[in-house]
């Protein structure tokens, strides 16, 4: 009787494990589970793709301002200044008669060759050459005072052309004169020379002449 019981209990236990399995077996007598994949491959898997990519951002042009190649402005050069004339020294000048002077005022320095104009012990123009009178018609030395003026002076007792004559002395003066020649007294100047005297001095303005 055991023995018939455990024989239907073996067929009972071999009934369920073909029903759990699924039945049938794999070549070699291995059982294999009905729906499984064969050994030694692997299901492949249903990767999923997104359902939507996010665009991506276009890339926006740049708002920076392009820079522009500004050529730089050239520095100005200072304007030089004219260089300033030299100022004769009062102390060159011989005629203390002159420099003592008030106002415009004349020195002839007869051994230099030179001659200035003065106001009020200043030189304001010179020294410039001159030509004085010539042996036997030395001119004078002395203090003198502007006595006329005369532009076009033309001299009798010379027959000859006498421009911007400033006389100091009758018959002597400063004009326009030959600077390589001496004269019979006179003050020979430049044409230039002579203008500026003409229209400097005055009548009563002191001439001073050193020897």
């Amino acid at each position: 009787m055991k023995r018939f019981l455990v024989g239907v209990t073996a067929l009972a236990t071999a009934l369920v494990l073909t029903a759990c399995s699924g039945g049938g077996s794999a070549p070699g007598g291995g059982a294999v589970a009905q729906g499984d994949p064969a050994a030694g491959t692997t299901a492949p898997t249903t990767s999923l793709s997104p359902s939507s990519s996010s665009p991506k951002p276009t890339p926006t042009s740049s708002s920076s301002p392009t820079p522009t190649s500004s050529k730089p402005k050239p520095t100005p050069k200072p304007t030089p200044k004219p260089a300033a004339k030299p100022v004769a020294n009062p102390a060159d000048v011989p005629c203390k008669a002159a420099l003592a002077s008030p106002g415009v005022s004349a020195c002839v320095d007869l051994s230099a060759l030179k001659t200035w104009l003065l106001q009020d012990g200043k030189v304001i123009y010179g020294p410039v050459k001159q030509l004085p009178g010539k042996k036997g018609h030395a001119t004078p030395t002395g203090v003198f005072h502007v006595s006329a003026k005369v532009k076009n002076y033309h001299s009798k007792a010379f027959d000859a052309p006498m421009p911007n004559s400033v006389f100091f002395l009758p018959g002597i003066a400063f004009h326009t004169g030959s600077l390589s020649v001496y004269s019979h007294g006179c003050i020979h100047l430049s044409a230039a020379a002579s203008q500026k005297y003409f229209t400097t001095l005055q009548s009563g303005d002191v001439v001073q002449v050193v020897a």
